[in-house]
């Protein structure tokens, strides 16, 4: 008896222990809706797919320079990628807090193992 194997029903297949990256977009709730639409799309055809989890937005809170407290709500949206290239990801960052009008997107990337 050979080893049986499970039939692929069209899920994405990931090489055995392969490291990925997940990257997080952190970015701000805005009004114009096309302006989300853009970036869902810009990253699906860069990257093959993306997720937001816009239903609840996140509150965010932080000091300023003054030291008061300011807040904002956010909506994540991840990419997974083979490849982390930084550069890219700065540029798009950049990008993203002129278009935004934001003075900063927070972008960060953590290795993960598809299981």
């Amino acid at each position: 008896m050979g080893i049986m194997r499970p039939k692929l029903t069209g899920r994405m297949r990931y090489p055995a222990r392969a490291t990925m990256h997940l990257v997080q977009l952190l970015l701000p709730v805005v009004r114009k809706q096309k302006e989300y639409e853009d970036v869902m799309h810009e990253l699906t055809a860069r990257f093959g797919g993306v997720t937001a989890y816009s239903r609840a937005p996140a509150a965010g809170l932080w000091k300023n320079a003054a030291d008061a407290t300011e807040s904002d709500d956010i909506i994540v949206v991840e990419v997974m990628v083979k490849d982390l290239d930084r550069a890219w990801w700065a540029q798009y960052r950049s990008e993203l807090e002129q278009r935004l009008r934001q003075k900063e997107i927070v972008v960060r990337a953590q290795p993960m193992e598809p299981l």
